[in-house]
């Protein structure tokens, strides 16, 4: 069901819609179509996983989904494309190492080139939401019949969260997906290679059976998080194969082992 245009909107199950928006509205550089934000229900709850690029109203597809729960919304991390839709939210919860990062007017006029079509007559600044409140590994949030547990997954940022739920689901965010990987410098790689094992072993204690990721193809297979964890670990191996993007300021590698994976390394 599409939505001015903009957005799709996908039951994935009974309890789950993906709401999906294209980041490649905002520039064509960015490839990772479509970018899946998630609309859990409860029976009295619902809790909205990040509000995307803001480039439309999301609050009244929200609405008309949720009907009479009270609506959580949490971001999955700070970058952009998860928090720039938060301007329409009451409040927004954050993991406590990024509260920061979004409690200030968001400033996208560093790269001016990029984001011109989209935020220029905005002059680049996108307010924020009123009120954000703090989160942290393993909160727990209580929607009626539907938990869900806060698990804190540093790598591609110092606050990316993971969700896991009692109904064996983990929405993986920008952590796992397939596609263009954004990396942290490669002397933080241990940390992105330390949390994708942590993953392993909750969808292996938890029973987990399926992944719902924030980009490309969803749901997932558990067997994103070792396909990926892998492909990450081959990068010493593939580091002189690099070539520079001035526009992400990164190193690009592509994987010639597994075609479903880009990635993008910054190079601060």
């Amino acid at each position: 069901m599409a939505f001015s245009n903009l957005f799709t909107i996908n039951s994935l199950t009974d309890d789950i819609y993906a709401i999906q928006e294209d980041i490649s509205r905002v520039n064509r550089i960015y490839t990772n179509d479509p970018l899946n934000l998630y609309l859990i229900l409860g029976d009295h709850s619902a809790l909205l996983l990040d509000t995307g690029c803001g480039l439309a109203p999301l609050k009244p597809i929200v609405d008309n989904l949720i009907e009479t729960r009270e609506l959580i919304v949490m971001n999955s991390h700070a970058h952009w494309d998860h928090v720039l839709g938060n301007k329409e939210f009451e409040e927004v919860y954050i993991h406590k190492n990024e509260v920061k990062s979004i409690t200030q007017a968001y400033d996208l006029s560093s790269h001016p080139e990029i984001f011109r079509k989209a935020y220029g007559k905005r002059h680049y600044i996108i307010p924020p939401s009123k009120k954000i409140k703090a989160i942290q590994d393993g909160d727990i949030f209580e929607l009626g019949g539907y938990t869900i547990e806060i698990l804190h997954a540093p790598g591609h940022s110092p606050g990316s969260i993971c969700l896991l739920t009692n109904k064996k689901e983990l929405f993986t965010t920008d952590v796992a997906y397939y596609g263009d990987q954004f990396l942290p410098s490669r002397k933080r790689h241990p940390q992105v290679l330390a949390t994708l094992s942590h993953l392993i072993d909750v969808v292996k204690k938890r029973n987990v059976t399926r992944l719902f990721p924030s980009h490309q193809q969803t749901p997932c297979d558990v067997t994103l998080l070792t396909d990926l964890y892998r492909g990450i670990a081959r990068i010493p191996q593939l580091w002189d194969k690099k070539q520079f993007n001035k526009d992400f300021y990164s190193w690009i590698i592509k994987d010639p082992h597994d075609k479903r994976f880009k990635y993008i390394i910054s190079a601060l």
